[in-house]
């Protein structure tokens, strides 16, 4: 039976995206938090970066392991599981005496990050026709844009006026909500082979060669990206000359134009997804050539501020449009088994998180914020080089899904 955009298929939906919201709320609170846990744990700016980079290790490292070892749950109870570890790591954070113990309780919630969004998508994907697996993508990332436009701007907010312990407190709260309503509102999701009482057999996605083509430009992609996005809140104090509570309005205009992207996207992205992210991959890299260019020149007048206020909403929309396009492609290459496929690119994805949180702290402190953003911008463009000369990688075939 076909399934449509019903009212129950639209709740199912907002309660993915509610949970993608709060995962990645609490991934990057430090990023808008990082010189209030500095300031409050006694350590750098730089040592606080490093908490991105713990996370992405552990995600990476779990998520394979992880999505065989629940391969044969049901996939309600694994996202369950994801949200109620999300809320015991957000309640060791909130209470930490010493930031060891913060960056311990934030392994609690790398360990299921992988797992989380190895199974939202195709949860999401399960709930409508194959034709529209994109588009079903893309409104599961909703959440990811609202992470950015509300999460982290109000998590920075209320990290700088009433401490950074009342803002980890507020996503455990959240996460516990969740995890509430996606009880009631998702169906069970039995997997077929867990009917029929055989444990789901492996498939070799190492061998896959288009999947694992795509996910290691995910990875170069994502490092890019994260070598600057690390310290974003730097670069709007220092590259582009925001101060003060002005931050968090940037913040949330680059959470605004990556929702605008999604939006934009969405049905180009189930049609054309190789142009579409061929679009993102070039405005990507404009907008670190020009934040570079600013950085190096070291202006600070209100033309700067104008024009590298431009480049961060146009990095904004199209750096946050590009995932959901690159994780619904990454499910078309092995339809047989979505959440496999799902899990290496997620594991790819965090990988360039790790690399580019690392090496955006390494710059930073030894070459500087221009050199940070340049480095962005080369490998946003070698990516861009090997998008454009691939072929198939975002060929448009349909999706299957268990019932």
């Amino acid at each position: 039976m076909q399934r449509t955009w019903t009212p129950r298929v639209a709740t199912a939906l907002a309660v993915l995206a509610a949970a993608a919201f709060i995962y990645v709320t609490a991934e990057i609170m430090p990023v808008g938090a990082l010189p209030a846990i500095a300031r409050d744990l006694h350590v750098s700016e730089a040592v606080v970066g490093t908490l991105l980079a713990s996370y992405a290790l552990v995600a990476a490292v779990a998520t394979m392991p992880l999505v065989r070892w629940t391969a044969a749950w049901p996939r309600r109870r694994t996202l369950l599981w994801t949200l109620a570890c999300l809320s015991v790591s957000q309640l060791i954070s909130a209470l930490a005496p010493s930031f060891e113990v913060l960056a311990v309780g934030r392994v609690l919630c790398a360990l299921t990050h992988g797992l989380m969004w190895s199974v939202i998508a195709p949860i999401g994907v399960r709930l409508v026709p194959p034709s529209h697996a994109g588009r079903a993508t893309m409104a599961v990332y909703v959440g990811t844009g609202l992470a950015l436009v509300v999460g982290s701007p109000l998590t920075a907010a209320m990290s700088e006026l009433w401490g950074w312990r009342l803002a980890v407190g507020a996503i455990t709260v959240a996460s516990v909500v969740v995890l509430v309503a996606a009880r009631f509102a998702l169906p069970v999701m039995t997997m077929t082979d867990a009917v029929d009482g055989v444990r789901p057999r492996p498939i070799g996605h190492h061998r896959n060669r288009p999947l694992v083509v795509l996910s290691v430009l995910t990875l170069v992609g994502v490092t890019a990206h994260f070598i600057s996005y690390t310290f974003i809140v730097v670069i709007l104090r220092d590259v582009v000359g925001v101060h003060g509570a002005h931050l968090a309005w940037l913040l949330a205009a680059y959470g605004v134009a990556g929702l605008t992207g999604m939006a934009v996207l969405a049905r180009p992205g189930d049609r054309r997804p190789k142009t579409a992210v061929l679009g993102c991959l070039a405005g990507s890299s404009l907008a670190f050539a020009v934040l570079a260019t600013l950085g190096y020149l070291s202006w600070h007048t209100v033309a700067v501020a104008a024009v590298g206020a431009v480049a961060i909403v146009g990095w904004g929309a199209t750096a946050n449009a590009m995932p959901p396009m690159l994780q619904a492609a990454a499910m078309r290459h092995s339809p047989e088994d979505p959440d496999g496929a799902s899990g290496l690119y997620v594991a790819c994805f965090q990988v360039g998180i790790m690399a580019g949180s690392l090496t955006g702290g390494l710059l930073y402190q030894h070459a500087g914020v221009p050199a940070m953003l340049s480095a962005s911008a080369g490998l946003m463009l070698a990516a861009l080089a090997c998008v454009m000369i691939s072929r198939g990688l975002f060929a448009v075939r349909p999706a299957t899904s268990e019932k």
